[in-house]
């Protein structure tokens, strides 16, 4: 489960080592709070085993901005599964923040991780900010991780590096959200820099596959056919598992996503790890709304229960 000992405190602890030059350039020290100061650096473990008939909260660390409330058991079709739910106390992330998320689910363990409202990058003058997220699922383990989507505002700069652990027979359904900044607003690709780095690995470590997203708008267009086009958002979801055959998981899920009426599609994934599907659209309400479809039949096809509808505050 959660390692022994650690200075979760230490900047080796919440500090990645190699950032993109599009993000890592626009590095400095704020005239606000520095990195390191209280309540710039977030931390929130979170490890999860099998006790008696259901998944338990087992370990439980959490420093602010980052925290959680106690898990849930609303789902009547698997009672022993928890939501929870990870909330941040300053509104958003500024520059200079450091944020890591890890999410460990033990063997034979089920769980739902989501986000309390949606991640709005501010503006960012001075320096950047950054989250590490490491979720470790063991032998025949079930995570989902489905965040609300990440805004980027105007001038902000971030990078956030996932990195995947699947141990034999586990399952681990991921979404990622991110829009092209505030819509409402008439706000379109002013951040200055959104990168992210999804690594999933294998029950031997080895590298199953990776998805890096350059966003750098100043440096090279992203509203071209193989990034956003005209559209608002962009939406991923990704099924590892070896739960059910990815050609048939992925056709499933392709007949949705085109179905939608988004822009979008299906396929499986490298090295036989599942499937995964990439949607389009120009606001968040229907590419969400067929996120939570595409979710639900995922679920279905790799436990045969239903996706429940989440509750949040």
């Amino acid at each position: 489960m959660l390692a022994g000992p650690v200075d979760r405190l230490a900047a080796g602890h919440y500090t990645i080592d190699s950032i993109p030059a599009d993000v890592a350039r626009h590095a400095g020290v704020p005239d606000t709070l520095p990195v390191g100061s209280p309540g710039k650096v977030g931390v929130l473990e979170l490890a999860f085993e099998r006790r008696g008939g259901r998944t338990e909260l087992t370990g439980h660390y959490q420093k602010a901005p980052l925290q959680i409330m106690r898990p849930h058991y609303y789902d009547a079709a698997r009672p022993d599964l928890p939501y929870v739910i990870v909330m941040s106390t300053g509104g958003g992330v500024l520059q200079a923040d450091r944020l890591r998320l890890d999410l460990t689910c033990g063997p034979g363990a089920a769980v739902h991780v989501t986000t309390q409202a949606a991640t709005k990058l501010y503006r960012m003058e001075q320096d950047y900010a950054t989250q590490l997220v490491s979720i470790a699922v063991e032998r025949d383990g079930y995570l989902e991780y489905l965040p609300d989507p990440v805004i980027p505002f105007a001038g902000s700069r971030f990078y956030q590096r996932t990195r995947v652990s699947a141990g034999p027979g586990a399952t681990v359904i991921l979404g990622e959200t991110v829009m092209a900044g505030r819509l409402a607003r008439g706000e379109r690709h002013a951040y200055t820099a959104f990168c992210t780095d999804l690594d999933v690995h294998g029950a031997d470590g080895g590298l199953l596959f990776a998805d890096p997203i350059r966003l750098v708008p100043e440096r090279a267009p992203v509203t071209g056919p193989a990034m956003f086009g005209g559209h608002g958002v962009l939406s991923t979801l990704y099924v590892i598992t070896s739960a059910v055959p990815a050609d048939e998981l992925a056709g499933t899920l392709h007949e949705t996503a085109v179905g939608s009426g988004l822009a979008g599609g299906a396929s499986t994934l490298p090295n036989g790890a599942g499937a995964w599907v990439r949607l389009l659209g120009p606001e968040s309400p229907p590419v969400l709304a067929t996120l939570e479809r595409l979710w639900d039949l995922a679920r279905r096809a790799v436990t045969g229960a239903p996706a429940p509808d989440r509750r949040k505050p």
